[in-house]
């Protein structure tokens, strides 16, 4: 599906030219005053800029450019809102915004997505911008209707007031607002008169999850005359459907047709449970000659071979190889990490209806820019007749942000064969089974890493030579003109390549494998694995030259004094160098990624049989600016969670091409009982914000890694633990 995306994409994404004049007259690119397209006109009384309308009923409503998918990104667009407009918290809720790139581009994509843990520190401005200005605004609004200075009035928890007794609310005063003019400058508050950042602001999305309320996500999105479509595909990846025999699926009741796709045969149905059914009463000829036929043995070891060899270099600082010819002992380690799925709570789905000239969609799209695309050009339509809705989504975790947009083409045959076969307009949902999902591929790669450390007499380090073997995510796709350079994709080896752990010498290089299965990024990317390489070598380093764990880092990172900080921080808060009980042992880890810092000590239990449990993590998280703290302690926890499940007992492996692991029996999510106490600790500071989403991943794995060396001697470099029956 790449080529479809190609062309369309060129012509939907402005040039920097051309989004700078369309965003003439404005502050840092906020576009405050462009005239949404497509939208209908405001209502009688109401304030509508891109980023913030506000009703005449008194309701604040901030519009949210990027995907929230659990992240709780709404929640802290609409502080940020809330602070610069001093709206009352009561009053501010949340819509997700329209496709539209030329308004809602992440501006550090140049399309409209969300992803790389970006939300924040993308939008930290424009929205507080969007904020100030809507004040002014109403500020203006009241000087002029109660013809007193504007320097005058005050506003406070979503009232306009005057000294003389004057007082409105923002909804009595949105329509006179709408008219006044657009500030060029709109001053912002200073931090010290904040009253919303930097607090834990309710998340906006607790009620209607709580209560299950109607159409929150896609999975449970209905209309009356709505069908329902599965798919059964190829059970290798790269296999195509020849021909099919329905059997008895037409004869299930519900069932409304059986077709072939480019993709597979599409049973569309009533309701979900018909088509699962249906599907699998059908038998299909499969052609497997492109597909891949490997299993997971063989292509594991192809990435040792190739890692084993030079490569691409990513970094070369210094003479690295003479550095380890001459030096007194050489510690040569290999590592291997297995493909991962994302397990998302709630599977792929997408509702479409197309009545042959427009099509409308509802789903959790995280890059609107490409599924949008996509969709007009497998419908054949213009960008302009797709209208996307977005809606909360139940995780993604990297899984609904792909370059092909495929899960929104394999909608878009649906509905294009549907509107052929005269059921025009009608609501298709496509879903994915969990056992689709689990299946179906777009996993982090399967990667091999071999690194080579030259020491002194001492214990120094002289040199570092560090090779890697993965799929690239990046590569063939129309990411690639802007993330690859020199055929270089920095997506494999960050967190590895731009380490700030001085070395005298380093060199990296990576090999680009080939293979059938769909990768992706998975959350936090590379960081996930070269994270583990790097903090666990750095342990083992520090074994040999006879040091602290700790002690040993913060030598290292002398020149990276927020890394240095958040270590500290978390080792006081652990009581690093405290004794423990007898069984109980801890490990550290600290890593950079997303632009924030996290140091974690997990302190595990290990039981006779040589069985641990994860007992305590603490953590230290450096993001600049706290927006929400509670948001951030959560994203922390998910996030830890999230990386120790995989490190546990994850892993996607293949018999000779076909994925054995289905669901979530056989790819073991973390349990309540696996989930340690976690205690996080937030740097307050004035740097700029950064991401949040991911950084908590990458540092337990490795945290806990040190921790198992701490009682057996040993590090583990193949995941996940229960390969060594550990868990």
């Amino acid at each position: 599906m790449l080529h479809l995306l190609q062309k369309p994409l060129e012509t939907a994404k402005p040039s920097r030219r051309t989004f700078l004049k369309m965003s003439a007259g404005t502050v840092g690119g906020l576009i405050i005053a462009m005239k949404l397209p497509n939208m209908a006109e405001a209502a009688t009384g109401e304030f509508v800029q891109p980023f913030v309308h506000i009703r005449p009923d008194n309701t604040v409503v901030v519009i949210v450019k990027h995907l929230d998918k659990g992240q709780g990104i709404a929640t802290g667009l609409a502080t940020l809102v809330a602070d610069e407009l001093d709206a009352a918290h009561a009053q501010v809720t949340t819509e997700f915004a329209p496709s539209n790139p030329a308004v809602y581009a992440n501006t550090l994509f140049g399309v409209q997505g969300t992803g790389g843990s970006t939300a924040i520190p993308n939008s930290f401005m424009q929205y507080r911008q969007a904020g100030a200005a809507a004040k002014a605004m109403l500020v203006a609004a009241a000087a002029k209707d109660w013809g007193v200075p504007a320097n005058e009035i005050t506003v406070s928890q979503g009232t306009v007031s005057h000294a003389s007794g004057k007082s409105a609310s923002f909804g009595e005063l949105a329509g006179l607002a709408a008219e006044q003019e657009i500030p060029a400058e709109p001053a912002l508050k200073t931090p010290d008169q904040w009253v919303y950042i930097g607090k834990s602001f309710p998340r906006v999305d607790s009620k209607n999850k709580s209560v299950g309320a109607p159409n929150t996500y896609a999975m449970d999105f209905q209309r009356d005359d709505m069908l329902v479509a599965v798919v059964a595909r190829s059970p290798r990846f790269g296999g195509t459907p020849v021909s099919f025999d329905p059997g008895e699926a037409l004869s299930v009741l519900g069932v409304v047709d059986v077709l072939m796709i480019p993709t597979g045969v599409a049973v569309v149905a009533k309701s979900t449970w018909p088509a699962i059914k249906a599907r699998d009463m059908i038998t299909i000829e499969w052609d497997d000659s492109g597909a891949e036929m490997r299993s997971t043995d063989a292509m594991m070891a192809e990435l040792a071979e190739m890692a084993a060899k030079p490569g691409l270099s990513v970094r070369k600082d210094g003479d690295a190889q003479a550095a380890i010819e001459n030096a007194a002992k050489v510690i040569e380690v290999d590592y291997e990490f297995p493909f991962l799925a994302h397990g998302t709570m709630e599977p792929l789905d997408v509702v479409m209806a197309f009545d042959g000239s427009k099509a409308e969609v509802w789903s959790g799209s995280q890059i609107q820019t490409i599924d949008h695309n996509v969709t007009a050009a497998v419908l054949g339509i213009e960008f302009q007749n797709v209208a996307i809705n977005t809606l909360w989504a139940g995780g993604s975790f990297g899984r609904r942000a792909t370059a092909d947009a495929h899960v929104y083409a394999e909608a878009a045959m649906l509905a294009k064969a549907l509107h052929e076969k005269g059921t025009s307009g009608v609501p298709i949902k496509l879903v994915w089974t969990r056992e689709d999902d689990m299946t179906g591929g777009y996993y982090r790669p399967m990667s091999a890493h071999k690194v080579k450390v030259g020491l002194d007499d001492e214990g120094n380090v002289l040199g570092w030579s560090h090779r890697m073997a993965a799929k690239s995510i990046i590569k063939g796709t129309p990411f690639e003109p802007m993330l690859m350079k020199d055929g270089v994709d920095h997506n494999m080896t960050e967190g590895a390549q731009d380490t700030t752990y001085a070395f005298p010498a380093m060199e990296m290089d990576q090999h680009l494998a080939e293979t059938k299965v769909p990768v992706l990024w998975w959350r936090s990317v590379g960081h996930t694995h070269s994270g583990y390489v790097m903090e666990t070598m750095i342990d083992r380093l520090a074994k040999e030259a006879g040091k602290d764990p700790v002690a040993y880092r913060l030598e290292m990172i002398k020149d990276d004094p927020r890394k240095a900080n958040v270590l500290k921080l978390a080792a006081e808060k652990a009581g690093w160098g405290t004794d423990l009980p007898n069984g109980r042992y801890r490990g550290v880890a600290v890593h950079k990624s997303f632009g924030s810092y996290v140091a974690e000590v997990a302190e595990i239990s290990m039981d006779e049989d040589g069985i641990i449990k994860v007992e305590k993590v603490v953590c230290a998280v450096d993001c600049g600016i706290p927006v929400n703290p509670d948001n951030i302690t959560a994203q922390i926890e998910g996030g830890l969670g999230y990386g120790l499940g995989a490190i546990l007992r994850n892993e996607i492996t293949m018999t000779d091409g076909v994925v054995d692991q289905t669901n979530f029996d056989t790819y073991e999510p973390i349990r309540m009982s696996d989930m340690p106490e976690i205690e996080v600790h937030i740097v307050q500071s004035t740097e700029a914000p950064t991401g949040i989403g991911e950084p908590g991943t990458p540092p337990i794995g490795p945290a806990v890694a040190n921790a198992i060396a701490a009682a057996k001697g040993n590090w583990v470099t193949t995941l996940p633990l229960s390969k060594h029956d550990l868990v």
